[in-house]
């Protein structure tokens, strides 16, 4: 997100001598992704970020594919997860490809230990839970219906305050943005934009932990975990200034664009990578045309697939679906409303529904995961007479 943000105590220049009150050298450390192209940020430790103690055997978290090609849709229910108390082992990657990870965590627990993605942007969707992400840049509150983006190479905790916890995430191999066309040359904004910065919570509450001692960081890399033990607290920072940090975003801020007549799904695009868009389905007044029907047409996705995970309130495309429920529509067929959802949708003003929406450029691949949880035949639930 090109917000520039600060915290702490910086220098009044770059790469210059900047003591702590102890005489001792503040080590500074350029944080970035995209070599030294892309969005970075300068961090001032009390100690150097290099001071490894111990490292333990990696060991795999590769996803096991269990369909690699496919043109079925397919639906899950996301509830039928079984939570589990510790955060990384709850993570359950449900679809892959070559550019991104989709998943859904059930974790019971808040994490004594860090953790780093070294591979990928991650962008969480808290659908259950409320709690804190720790990271050296601040702290970050989530809700029900926050987004939390967490930009690659962050070490971060998660704390939670409730015992039952829902997310879905995404693993992007290249950065996550906010949409290009809501933005102005300078990266502003624009007033046409369905949000704008005021709605993108920034860390706080910068805290530096001047601690030694054995931090135990997990750092995640090409499908392996690298046990890793720090001589000092990952949380060493006086202060920092930059463009690359951790966000939240509410879904409830999302302001939706409408029409006389039905508007296509990128009016609902909240953030993009170079292979994927997200979108989100909020709570907004149907089309105006005395004549519109507020039901999606029937349409071919032919260069992307569809992957919509329903949050709250009623889909009214969709029959029988279930909060936590997701769907994955292939390209290369055409889907649409569900039998029925066309007619009830006629006269309609509003609707409620919620849903998260990704639309992969590239196909997915079906995890083992995702088939202990899927939703059988629902490939034939377009047909008049099925109830599945």
């Amino acid at each position: 997100m090109p917000i520039y943000h600060k915290m702490g105590v910086i220098p009044d220049k770059r790469h210059v001598v900047y003591r702590q009150p102890n005489g001792h050298l503040y080590q500074e450390e350029l944080v970035g992704t995209q070599g030294f192209s892309g969005m970075s940020s300068l961090v001032y430790h009390l100690y150097p970020p290099t001071r490894v103690k111990q490292k333990d055997k990696a060991y795999s978290v590769k996803p096991k594919i269990a369909i690699d090609n496919s043109l079925d849709a397919m639906s899950f229910k996301g509830f039928d997860l079984k939570p589990e108390k510790d955060y990384l082992k709850s993570r359950k990657t449900l679809f892959v490809n070559n550019a991104m990870h989709i998943g859904l965590a059930a974790p019971k627990a808040s994490t004594d230990y860090f953790y780093k993605n070294a591979d990928a942007d991650e962008l969480l969707f808290v659908h259950e839970g409320s709690g804190k992400i720790y990271t050296m840049f601040g702290e970050l509150s989530f809700k029900y219906g926050d987004y939390i983006l967490i930009p690659r190479g962050t070490v971060y905790q998660v704390h939670f305050d409730t015992p039952s916890n829902r997310l879905l995430y995404i693993e992007s191999f290249d950065p996550i943005f906010t949409p290009r066309r809501y933005r102005n040359e300078f990266g502003q904004l624009l007033e046409h934009a369905p949000f704008c910065e005021r709605d993108i919570k920034q860390p706080e509450n910068l805290k530096t932990y001047d601690e030694q001692g054995e931090f135990d960081i997990f750092i995640k890399k090409k499908g392996h975990i690298f046990p890793y033990v720090y001589a000092n607290h990952p949380f060493d920072v006086a202060g920092w200034d930059g463009f690359h940090y951790p966000y939240t975003f509410s879904i409830f801020n999302f302001e939706p664009i409408t029409g006389r007549i039905h508007m296509p799904p990128p009016v609902h695009q909240t953030f993009e990578s170079k292979n994927f868009v997200v979108c989100s389905f909020v709570p907004r007044l149907y089309d105006y045309h005395p004549q519109a029907i507020p039901a999606p047409y029937h349409h071919s996705n032919i260069d992307s697939d569809e992957i919509l995970y329903y949050v709250d309130g009623d889909f009214m495309s969709r029959n029988n679906i279930e909060k936590g429920q997701l769907t994955l529509h292939p390209g290369g067929i055409p889907h649409g409303p569900h039998p029925g959802a066309i007619e009830r949708s006629i006269g309609k003003k509003e609707t409620q529904e919620l849903a998260v929406m990704i639309d992969p450029f590239n196909p997915m691949m079906v995890t083992e995961e995702a088939l202990e949880i899927e939703v059988n035949g629902y490939y034939k639930s377009w047909l008049e007479e099925t109830t599945a």
